[in-house]
C-alpha cells in the first residue's frame, strides 16, 4: 500500500510538474507582430478602403501562409491598431494566432467589417508607444518581436519619433515601415507627405529599425495590396536573402 501511495505521489509530481511546460509551448509563437495603419486625415475614404482590403487579403495570401507554416511553432500572433493623431490609436482586431488559413481568413474578414477610427493628424511616435503597450500585453511568447508601421506622411504630432523608435529598439522591437507614396504633395502641407530626400528615406533615417529592419515601399495605394505580402513575408520569414534588400512595389 506504501509503494502504491509513493507511487501516486510521484506521478502526480511529475504530472504538475509538466503542466508549466505544455501551457508555455501552447502560448509560444513565431512572431509577435503589431500591424499599426495610418488612418490620417490624409488617408481619403478611398486610400482607406484599399489599405483594408490591402491587408485582409495579405494575410490571406498562400505565400504569407507558406512562410507562417515553415517556423518552428508555425503560428504567429498577430494584431491590427489603428493610428494618427495624439492619443488616437486603437484595436481594431486584438491578439489572434494566424496557424493556416481558416484563422487568417477570420482575421481578414472582421478586419473588413471594422468601422475606421479617426482622421486626425500623424503621429508615428504616438503609434508606436501604443504598439509597444500591446506587445506588452501580448498573449503568447515570442522571441522576434516587431512592429510594422504603414504611412504617407512624416510625423507632424507627438513627441520626437526618434526617441520613440530607440526606446522601442531598447526593448529588442523591431520595427519595419511600409511607405505609401503620393504623387501629389498635399496642398496645406507639401512636405508632409513629400519630404526632402522622399518619404522613404524619412522612414529609414526616423522610424524603421532593430535586426533585419526593412522600409517597403509601395508607390501608391493601388500597389499597397502587393506591397503587404512582400513585407509579411519578409517578417515571418526573417531570411537575409530577403531582408538584406530593399522591397519595393512598382
Amino acid at each position: 500500500m506504501k509503494r502504491t501511495v509513493r507511487t501516486l505521489l510521484f506521478l502526480t509530481g511529475a504530472l504538475l510538474a509538466a503542466l508549466p511546460s505544455v501551457a508555455s509551448a501552447a502560448d509560444q509563437v513565431d512572431l509577435l507582430l503589431v500591424l499599426a495603419a495610418d488612418v490620417s486625415r490624409s488617408i481619403d475614404a478611398e486610400k482607406f478602403q484599399l489599405q483594408r482590403q490591402g491587408y485582409a487579403a495579405a494575410i490571406s495570401d498562400p505565400r504569407v501562409l507558406e512562410a507562417i507554416g515553415s517556423g518552428r511553432n508555425r503560428r504567429i500572433g498577430l494584431t491590427f491598431v489603428e493610428w494618427s493623431g495624439v492619443g488616437s490609436q486603437r484595436v481594431v482586431i486584438d491578439w489572434t494566432a494566424i496557424a493556416g488559413a481558416e484563422s487568417a481568413k477570420r482575421f481578414g474578414d472582421r478586419l473588413l467589417e471594422a468601422p475606421r477610427s479617426f482622421g486626425d493628424r500623424t503621429s508615428i511616435s504616438g503609434a508606436i508607444e501604443f504598439a509597444m503597450g500591446q506587445l506588452a500585453r501580448a498573449p503568447f511568447e515570442s522571441a522576434r518581436r516587431t512592429i510594422d508601421v504603414s504611412g504617407d506622411g512624416t510625423n507632424n504630432a507627438g513627441r520626437d519619433v526618434i526617441l520613440a523608435r530607440d526606446e522601442a529598439l531598447a526593448h529588442d522591437v523591431t520595427i519595419n515601415g511600409l511607405v505609401i507614396l503620393s504623387e501629389t504633395p498635399l496642398v496645406w502641407n507639401p512636405d508632409h507627405t513629400n519630404p526632402p530626400g522622399g518619404l522613404e528615406k524619412y522612414y529609414r533615417e526616423h522610424v524603421v529599425g532593430g535586426p533585419g529592419a526593412f522600409v517597403t515601399v509601395a508607390q501608391n495605394f493601388g500597389s499597397f495590396g502587393q506591397a503587404i505580402v512582400k513585407k509579411m513575408i519578409a517578417e515571418v520569414a526573417q531570411g537575409p536573402a530577403i531582408t538584406a534588400r530593399r522591397l519595393s512595389i512598382r
